[in-house]
């Protein structure tokens, strides 16, 4: 349980970080960017050293590293643009939903199984998601009448929101797989450190293009929030990893209790941390979140 809460409160870190950047002007982008960097070196002093070689490279699990971080530049830029485009709430809940692609996947690719208290589970897990993430215009002054236009004019067609749904729930069940088939507790850091390399490098070509074009402008503060941010960035996921590793319910089960539990610490921080006004339908779901949590995780003994 304890990399299960280290697992929320980190990542939970990681979303009120960024919210934070916007307040002082920091640029999202490269501190994500000079996060992965810091995820590469915090890695590598937890592992001794660096772990990357010509012997890695050739291992099974290199190729999954290499893709998960292409995930992570995506996720993050595709974030960005649908928060830009349509609207915070649209891009929240189209990443929180995306929980119910890794637990469809483990039942199909594990035979794992879902009785019928823990399917009631996922269905209010989903319902809480949308309700804790809801947002009218009272409740979000910052949304002003473009986005708002322009969340009716791009709900329908849909692209970001779907990809974001897509790639999210596909990045949870990625890791899911990984750690299920190749992960150790020899070589756990070593694909980490990986993973987060490839986002950095594939970062760094994007950055440099912008910068050449005159989009970007380096500052100090932005390195200075990628270190902040990375450090606790890197133990949330070895954290998730270990979580999904010695959990004691199936992952149809672990992943859900992991994304609920970022839903309600991330709700509950925001209103204390940054004063965000919380509807009534926004607690009926951190309520409702809770029940769907108990059920997810003990529904099979009912």
């Amino acid at each position: 349980m304890l990399y299960l809460l280290g697992s929320i409160v980190l990542t939970s870190y990681l979303t009120l970080a960024i919210k934070a950047c916007e307040r002082y002007q920091v640029s999202i982008f490269q501190a994500i960017l000079f996060n992965y960097f810091t995820c590469v070196v915090t890695g590598s002093f937890v592992n001794g050293g660096f772990p990357i070689n010509a012997s890695v490279t050739g291992t099974p699990w290199f190729r999954w590293a290499c893709l998960m971080g292409v995930f992570f530049v995506s996720i993050f830029n595709t974030l960005g643009a649908t928060t830009q485009k349509i609207g915070v709430a649209v891009a929240s809940v189209a990443n929180k939903l995306s929980l119910i692609i890794p637990v469809v996947l483990s039942v199909y690719l594990y035979g794992e199984s879902i009785g019928i208290w823990k399917g009631i589970g996922v269905g209010l897990a989903l319902l809480a998601v949308v309700l804790t993430c809801y947002r009218n215009k009272a409740a979000s002054p910052e949304v002003d009448d473009n986005k708002q236009q322009a969340s009716h004019r791009y709900s329908l067609v849909p692209f970001l929101p779907l990809i974001l749904f897509i790639g999210s729930g596909l990045l949870d069940a990625l890791i899911n797989h990984v750690q299920k088939n190749y992960v150790t507790e020899e070589n756990s850091n070593a694909y980490l450190i990986s993973g987060f390399l490839s986002a950095a490098t594939i970062g760094s070509c994007i950055l440099l293009i912008q910068y050449l074009r005159g989009k970007q402008v380096f500052a100090w503060k932005n390195l200075l929030a990628g270190i902040i941010i990375g450090v606790p960035n890197y133990f949330s996921i070895w954290c998730l990893v270990r979580f999904l590793k010695i959990s004691p319910w199936q992952s149809s089960a672990s992943i859900p209790m992991n994304n609920m539990g970022i839903v309600l610490f991330s709700a509950v921080a925001a209103w204390l941390l940054f004063r965000e006004r919380l509807s009534k339908i926004n607690w009926a779901g951190i309520v409702l979140s809770m029940v769907s949590i108990w059920l997810i995780a003990f529904g099979d003994s009912l």
